[in-house]
């Protein structure tokens, strides 16, 4: 991958492909499953992997060449491979790295479909996972055992907002010969470089803010050139592949990041301000309130706070409930990082199956509400919160 040569909101506009013949604006769409060779000679050179080029939009294709080209000179990545989903570039990123018998370890505030794929599924190929509490970093080293490959983390956090000391990640893993992974999904490269922390890999899953209109499915991991080519070829031989269509559509919104994020951040801090003088509020979470428990680390490592807020209503499972019946602005939807705001109750929705003290582990309380602040008037979010917390 290129080195950056100008600013992040000049690359992001500007880093695409080489036009053709017709001289085009803005890169063309390459809907097509296949690319022709000019002779045997060709086709050779290309399959023996001597010549660089298209063979298979399964491997790769100009639309997601780009797309992750724009990932590589935000992120400050060597290299990249870009996937349908964020799932798909979770789970691809560990079994490409990982054997039986190796070990993870990992805060335990994960995505719940991450958590599911630790907990159920890799132990199938006697891969294991050790949890440690995000609040107490001082533990993580405890966790490392001599089987242990790679440390993992999300920061901020989904959906609590909490936030990890990645210059301490990054040294554990050098310290300890481990490959430290972040899904950067919530913070955007725009906020965050995890790279720059000591990170080897960064996943996204582009379907968020990096989509940011919900339109299309897309995940992303980049970092080290060697890591990623063994992601490289197990998704090329297991064909997570993203389409062309959908990074064409997502190479476009991040000509947009970095305007789009400033105006989610600064509404968002208006809410959380809003939010933390309410009379029905216990508490509220962002990480660029100076009540975040971890305010100065979180200004530390990120540009911004954000567009994610939590926060507590008072009242438990059911009042959370009735602040959801009561919205009629914002969207009661499972995703974020959208135009629109969005409003979630995990006890009640996404994480009514676990226990209330499994819910506490991940510091899921009964009455938190997520609210993934869109790009709406401000005045008029805050309104619709304010009705319908009563």
């Amino acid at each position: 991958m290129n080195k950056k040569s100008n600013r992040f909101e000049t690359e992001a506009i500007r880093t695409q492909l080489e036009r053709t013949e017709f001289l085009e604006h803005t890169s063309p769409l390459y809907l097509t499953s296949s690319f022709i060779f000019e002779d045997a000679e060709d086709m050779r050179a290309s399959f023996t992997e001597e010549k660089e080029r298209n063979i298979y939009s399964r491997f790769t294709n100009p639309n997601t060449t780009e797309f992750v080209e724009k990932v590589c000179q935000m992120e400050g990545a060597e290299s990249g491979y870009a996937f349908a989903t964020g799932m798909a570039a979770i789970f691809s990123t560990f079994a490409a790295l990982l054997e039986s018998d190796d070990h993870i370890v990992s805060a335990r505030s994960v995505f719940g479909s991450t958590h599911t794929l630790f907990t159920k599924y890799l132990p199938k190929w006697q891969i294991e996972t050790t949890y440690f509490d995000v609040t107490k970093p001082e533990t993580i080293e405890g966790c490392i055992t001599p089987k242990t490959k790679i440390l993992y983390a999300e920061s901020p956090t989904n959906p609590a907002v909490d936030i990890i000391d990645l210059d301490l990640l990054g040294n554990i893993a050098k310290k300890h010969n481990l490959i430290l992974i972040i899904d950067n999904c919530f913070a955007t490269p725009y906020l965050q470089q995890p790279i720059k922390h000591g990170a080897h890999l960064v996943i996204h899953s582009a379907t968020k803010l990096m989509d940011g209109q919900g339109r299309v499915l897309g995940g992303v991991t980049v970092g080290n050139a060697d890591l990623i080519r063994e992601i490289y070829l197990f998704a090329r031989n297991t064909g997570p592949a993203l389409s062309p269509f959908n990074a064409w559509t997502l190479s476009k919104s991040l000509e947009t990041l970095p305007v789009r994020v400033d105006r989610h951040c600064e509404n968002a801090l208006k809410v959380a301000e809003f939010l933390e003088n309410h009379s029905k509020v216990s508490w509220v979470k962002y990480p660029f309130l100076k009540s975040h428990p971890q305010y100065e680390v979180a200004k530390k490592q990120m540009k911004q706070g954000g567009n994610i807020v939590s926060f507590e209503v008072k009242g438990g499972i059911e009042a959370g409930r009735q602040f959801l019946d009561a919205i009629k602005l914002c969207s009661l939807s499972a995703n974020l990082g959208d135009t629109r705001t969005i409003v979630t109750h995990p006890a009640s929705t996404t994480h009514s199956k676990l226990s209330e003290e499994d819910r506490l582990e991940v510091s899921i309380t009964d009455g938190l509400v997520r609210v993934s602040v869109g790009l709406e008037h401000v005045d008029d979010i805050i309104a619709d919160l304010e009705q319908a917390l009563g």
